[in-house]
This record gives structure tokens, sequence and C-alpha cells, in this order.
């Protein structure tokens, strides 16, 4: 599964106030109201937005300082703390970082891209980003980079995983033909012969197509090398685009070519998927682009089913996993699956593998059936934060 936030890039509101003498208690609860209320109302999901300030007390006002990168909340802090009479003096760091020097943008540049909780590379891994996606870039520390995924998700990712950008070479990128990779894992190679490579590829990788022949496609990757990708592996992208049926069969028969990959935390390719990023590559496979966690996706779409009626269920709709509300705990989505039909769910549980919900079954799955919370359709959906690739210019624009 892969739900829990990543406290450590954008953490919790976090309010430092000194106990200098002369400060109306007032004015400091005021302040503390505003600044949740803010947060509360911009950034309630801390994984997708970036709402660190700080509220430093001094002798006769305040000091607000930290970062963001949403200009809004904080105009909209600044002219309420305004209008409660509240002195301050603004020191907040917007991103992206002026240090950047207008490269606020970047390609991933390699074939799946791991992105981490924190600038380390012994940080947990928090998700992953395919080969030409544009990200965006907020700030940089040592030979690390904040980078916001197109569906808003906020990591760090090494500075080897991304080609930096201006303005102008990203919309060269965007406009420019791109052939799609297409089978489940492959390679790049220097020349038709296939005898050098040049990089591995994965399903979902997006390069520059320079020109084509009977057996191959010359490609370019975002930082300028030149390689070659078998015909037979990989499609034309607005072509690829133009042919999908975004219908219930396409996304199991997806689901089904990752049978067996190994389960791996943070993962959202064909290398190793954790639950969520499982679901998310198979609709990403299918022209559409969900949200990153479980506990994002199941507020997405149409719910279908929350007393295990399975009859009631489709092909392609999401079933979510996870501890049910008490009078004392709120509910926790945990897991994710994948209706496939004849009672069955395709799921990343140690390794991508089908279980069914009839106890009568070999590979009934009472533990999961027993946390069962409910069912969502997004096949379609266009709304609750999905993105339907046929309906934008680009995935990465």
């Amino acid at each position: 599964m892969k739900t829990k936030r990543l406290q450590k890039i954008v953490p919790l509101l976090f309010i430092a106030l000194s106990t200098a003498c002369g400060t109306n208690i007032k004015k400091k609860e005021v302040l503390i109201t505003a600044l949740e209320d803010t947060k509360a109302a911009f950034a309630p999901d801390s994984r997708t937005a970036l709402f660190e300030i700080i509220a430093l007390e001094g002798p006769s006002d305040f000091t607000l300082t930290g970062e963001s990168n949403l200009p809004e909340a904080v105009e909209a802090l600044k002219t309420r703390l305004k209008a409660d009479g509240i002195k301050f003096e603004n020191q907040i760091r917007m991103l992206p970082s002026k240090d950047l020097e207008g490269k606020t943008q970047a390609v991933i540049n390699v074939s799946v891209a791991n992105l981490r909780s924190n600038p380390k590379h012994s940080a947990e891994l928090a998700t992953q980003a395919t080969l030409g996606t544009i990200v965006k870039v907020l700030k940089k520390k040592d030979n690390w980079y904040l980078i916001q995924t197109p569906d808003d998700y906020l990591a760090w990712v090494d500075g080897g995983g991304i080609q930096l950008m201006e303005r102008g070479d990203i919309e060269k990128w965007i406009t420019s033909e791109k052939v799609i990779y297409t089978d489940t894992y492959g390679h790049a190679y220097d020349g038709i012969s296939t005898t050098s490579r040049i990089s591995d590829l994965v399903a979902g990788d997006l390069l520059q197509l320079l020109s084509e022949n009977e057996e191959f496609y010359e490609v370019e990757f975002p930082d300028g090398r030149a390689a070659f990708i078998p015909k037979a592996e990989a499609r034309v992208y607005k072509d690829w685009l133009s042919q999908l049926t975004m219908e219930a069969d396409a996304l199991v028969e997806t689901s089904k070519t990752l049978m067996g990959v190994p389960y791996l935390w943070g993962g959202t390719s064909t290398k190793g998927v954790d639950c969520s990023g499982f679901t998310k590559t198979i609709y990403y496979l299918n022209g559409m682009v969900i949200p990153r966690d479980a506990s994002q996706q199941v507020h997405t779409g149409k719910l279908i089913d929350s007393i295990t009626n399975f009859e009631a269920l489709e092909k392609g709709d999401l079933l979510f996993f996870g501890r049910k509300a008490t009078d004392t705990s709120t509910e926790k989505v945990v897991h994710v699956g994948m209706w496939i039909g004849n009672n069955e769910f395709i799921h990343s549980s140690d390794k991508v593998r089908i279980s069914s919900v009839d106890e009568n079954k070999a590979n009934y799955d009472a533990y999961n059936v027993g946390r069962y919370l409910r069912t969502k359709r997004i096949l379609r959906a266009d709304f609750g934060n999905i993105i339907n690739l046929k309906k934008v210019d680009d995935i990465m624009d």
C-alpha cells in the first residue's frame, strides 16, 4: 500500500511562539487560528501542497517565515491577518526558488526516477516518475531537487534523474512528436544492431521521435542522447492515444500483463509496484492519470458499494480496504485493488496477484474481504482529480 504522508518533506503546521512580555494572548490565538484555517483551506494534503509557515513572536509584532508553493494561500493569510489587526513582517519564501535561475521545470531523464521523501538515497521511496514526464521544480539542496509531478505529488529526486529546462525548451519538448514504450520492460540501443544498450525502458516511457524505418524508431532522450527502439515494442504516442478504448476489458488486459511483478513500497512502474502504484499504472497505460495513493484514490469517482454487494461491481472498479471508522477512531484506507470480474480482483500484495471474494475458491482472500470498505468507479470519470489524456495536449503540459 502507499498512504503514508510525506511529513518530512512538508511538515504539518508548526507555530513557534516565544513568551516575550507584552504580547496580547488573544492576538496569538487569532494568528494560530488564521494559520490553521489557511492550511486547511489551501493545503489539506501535505503530499500535494506545500504550506510550511512558522510564526515567530517579537516584542511588538510577529514575523511570518517558512516556505510555500501556494501564492494564493499566502495572500489569503496576509489579507486575513491585516483584517484582524495583526501586525507582522513577511519573510515567507515562495517557491519555486529564485536560486533555480528560471529552470523551474524538468523532464524525467531515466526509465524510472525514484522520488524520495528526503534529499538522500537512503530516504523512503515516496513514489516514482517515468521517462519523459514533465515535473515542476521547486528548490534545490546539494544535488537534489524538490519536484512536483503531474498528479501534484511532492518528492525529492537526485540530479541524475531529471533534465532541467527553461520554458522554451519545455515547450519544444511538449510540441515534439513522441514515442511511448508499450512493452513491460526493454531497452533503447545505440544502433539497429541492438548489441549496445543506451538505457533500460519500462511501459509508459516517452521519448522524442526523430525518424523511423521498417523495424526501429530513432528517438532522443531529454538530455539529447540518441537511441533506437524496436517498433514492435513501442508506438507513436498520438497513434497510441487515439486508439485507446478506455474500456473495462482493456484495463483488465493491462493489469494481467503485470502478474508477478514484485511489491515495492513507493513503486509506480513495471519494475515494482505498491497497491496504489499498481492501480495508477493500469489506468495510466489506458490514458488516465489518477491520484497517487489509495487514500487519495478513494476520493475519486462514483461510489458503487459499501456493503459487500459485489454483484454491483463492474470490471475496472477500484476496491478499497482498511480500518473502518469507530466511535473512537477514524477510517483508514490502506489497500486498493481492481475488480476483474468472476468475483475476483487483482492487486499488488507481495506481488501482483489475483484474489477472490468467493469463499469457495482456492484464491479466496478472507483477510481483505474482512477489511473491505467500499468500491469506487473511476472509469470515464471526469472529476475527482482525474486527468483524461485524450482531453489534454500532453501529459507533461
